[in-house]
């Protein structure tokens, strides 16, 4: 492929997050035998800066191909750079797609005007993709400073929306509607990270200390511990009015940014990200994790993801608003509230005072980080880049289920009010319409996850517990409940478990999940973790391959109804009276549908193991979800885990109930001891 970037901010040398993943990104792609050219700038434009930026190459021993006409060409590591220093950044960028006639264009947040965008958009065949880096430069949502209908349609005009991590995907569907998918696109320099951590390193350190990135907190702890050496690195957002306020602190120490990050790691004994805005992900939390370096950082955005379940996550007070204006960093002015640093200051102090305790996150850090980097790859974003195409054509049209058998006639509301009427519905709906029956139970409850295209009626075909309830779990667009719209996308159907579970979880209670239900239920537990609500007894996950296959994950094009139709026919769920009778297939057709493209878009983001036990459930005959599949579960858990094995294929439990029924007592750890 010929792939354009697009980047209306600096390629090389690139000190933020945003700039390095993008090179790193492109580096990867070339190195894979593509074609790959960029369009940047420097900061300031004009001759004294187009000098510097040629003496800055020079120091650095990049020799440019040429320097002409206000545009420094070179090549790194395969790609070929225009850096636009005293030209006109779009219309060389227009140029460039003439001559270069490239099939993929990588446009990304560090553009928030859009300058780059509208151009690229305009450039016929080509395809454009959004690198979505974080969530303040996006003109929609509670994150964003400056919002605009029309930028925001300009993004719902691109091919394809790719976020940094889980919470920036989630948040271009949630607060725009539009289809965002999350792979990987941080990626990390091809090497060896050295273990840095170090207790006698000298300082605990900032980089680009600004108002959204925590310079209050840094100041305050700083104030806190005068005997401890503090470093402050300087880089986009830091402003005059900051450097002023670290020359006020005699224990800090303002560094120059460098290129190798070891450089200032190997003088970090602690990290801080104390981030006030949304981070999409913080790639610097990685980095120093990767290196055995602590890293205390704000539990906002996307720095949960990049943390993975190590201490220490810690409270902020987030920006909630800005100011109608750019400082003369081009940042946003945010308002930004008091800040409580009692637990930045007793989550500090341990660190620099516990010696096994420091060594033991920094292993810690440096364990989970270390395992994260091995699986981490250019392919699934290169992967994304080819398949686009197939799966945002045009449907297949003529297929035997392009509408669901037997259609009824429209009602007198319009699709338009259908649909809301469906939302309000689903938004409304009490607890006791996700768990029909859990009101009143006393003891355990299990509640019970369904499959794909199930209901609540099917848990009541298994039996009963002796000293529990079977709770099943009823969603929307299906039984009583037909009117609602169902979800499409696991996220937000998590966060509605949670809401709606939550008035349950004063009582024992534990989790089964039958094949696609075990995905629910995994995340659901997840997410009352990070709630701090109680995790579930015991999570059974029945006929499930476990989550961390979808590791760097690309879902699939969406299948034809007529491809559809035939998977159903291959499972051993539904009967082919059922797939042929046009009455029954209406009425699941929706929630099937829904319920596929739930599951085929969930990816898995990489967290810390559950405290909770997990036991695993399959078919002996099951020619999808063999055995190791099942073991592979082990991994999410650091409580025990266990596996069984039934009678019969996927859906082996509606044939073996008295085995059943013995294992969830058993598992459950009903009977007495």
């Amino acid at each position: 492929m010929r792939i354009l970037l697009a980047q209306n901010s600096l390629y090389y040398p690139s000190h933020g997050g945003g700039d390095k993943s993008n090179r790193l990104l492109m580096e990867a792609l070339a190195a894979r035998g593509h074609a790959c050219q960029v369009v940047a700038r420097i900061g300031v434009f004009g001759e004294r800066g187009h000098e510097r930026y040629l003496a800055e190459l020079a120091s650095r021993g990049v020799r440019p191909r040429s320097s002409a006409d206000g545009v420094v060409v070179f090549e790194r590591a395969g790609v070929d750079v225009h850096v636009v220093t005293n030209a006109n950044l779009r219309a060389h960028f227009a140029g460039k797609l003439e001559t270069f006639r490239p099939d993929a264009i990588l446009a990304s947040t560090d553009d928030p005007a859009q300058l780059l965008l509208d151009v690229a958009l305009r450039a016929g065949s080509a395809r454009v993709f959004y690198l979505a880096r974080a969530t303040l430069a996006v003109p929609f949502g509670p994150d964003c400073a400056f919002p605009s209908e029309a930028k925001t349609e300009r993004i719902r005009a691109v091919d394809r929306v790719v976020g940094v991590s889980q919470y920036v995907a989630d948040y271009f569907r949630r607060y725009a509607g539009i289809d965002a998918v999350h792979v990987p696109i941080s990626l990390l320099e091809p090497e060896e990270w050295p273990d840095l951590g170090g207790f006698a390193n000298e300082f605990v350190t900032l980089v680009n200390p600004c108002a959204v990135k925590g310079i209050s907190i840094f100041l305050a702890l700083a104030a806190a511990f005068p005997e401890t050496a503090f470093a402050a690195v300087p880089t986009w957002g830091t402003n005059q009015q900051d450097r002023d306020a670290l020359r006020t602190r005699d224990n800090v120490c303002v560094l120059d940014p460098v290129d190798n990050i070891d450089v200032l790691l190997h003088r970090t004994k602690v990290l801080l990200v104390p981030s006030l805005w949304a981070e999409a992900r913080s790639r610097i939390v990685l980095e120093a994790m990767l290196r055995g370096v602590p890293v205390m950082a704000s539990n906002v955005g996307g720095i949960p993801e990049a943390k993975m379940g190590v201490p220490y996550l810690l409270p902020v007070a987030p920006i909630a608003k800005y100011q109608t204006r750019l400082d003369e960093q081009m940042v946003p002015v945010p308002e930004v509230a008091p800040q409580d640093i009692a637990p930045w200051r007793e989550a500090l102090g341990r660190l620099l005072a516990d010696r096994a305790h420091y060594e033991q996150i920094s292993q810690e850090s440096r364990a989970v980080a270390l395992n994260y980097a091995r699986t981490l790859s250019v392919v699934p974003f290169e992967r994304l880049l080819e398949d686009t195409p197939k799966r945002l054509g045009q449907p297949e049209s003529g297929s035997a289920l392009s509408r669901p058998p037997g259609k009824p006639k429209p009602d007198d509301l319009s699709p338009e009010k259908r649909r809301l009427l469906a939302l309000r519905l689903r938004k409304k709906a009490p607890s006791s319409a996700w768990f029909p029956g859990a009101d009143g139970v006393q003891g355990l409850r299990l509640f019970w996850f369904p499959h794909a295209g199930g209901g609540a009626a099917g848990p009541g075909q298994i039996g009963t517990l002796s000293r529990a309830a079977i709770c099943p779990v009823r969603l929307p667009g299906r039984e009583s409940r037909i009117a609602e719209a169902p979800f499409e996308r696991m996220p937000l159907l998590v966060e509605a478990l949670a809401n709606a579970i939550q008035p349950y979880l004063s009582q024992p209670f534990a989790f089964f999940g039958h094949s696609m239900g075990a995905a629910i239920a995994f995340e659901l537990a997840r997410l009352l973790r990070r709630r701090s609500h109680p995790l579930p007894k015991v999570l059974i996950a029945s006929a499930a391959r476990p989550p961390q296959y979808r590791r760097n994950y690309v879902p699939p094009a969406e299948p034809s109804d007529d491809t559809f139709l035939e998977e159903l026919r291959r499972m051993d769920g539904i009967p082919e009276e059922v797939l042929d009778a046009p009455v029954s297939m209406r009425s699941l057709w929706p929630a099937l549908k829904a319920d596929a493209t739930l599951y085929r878009n969930y990816i898995y983001s990489e967290d810390a193991p559950l405290a909770c036990p997990i036991r695993a459930y399959g078919g002996r005959e099951d020619s999808n979800i063999r055995l190791e599949h099942l073991e592979a579960w082990a991994e999410q858990t650091t409580a025990s885990f266990g596996v069984r094995l039934f009678p019969g294929g996927h859906f082996y439990l509606n044939a073996c109930q008295p085995q059943m029924l013995a294992a969830l007592e058993e598992d459950c750890e009903l009977r007495s001891a």
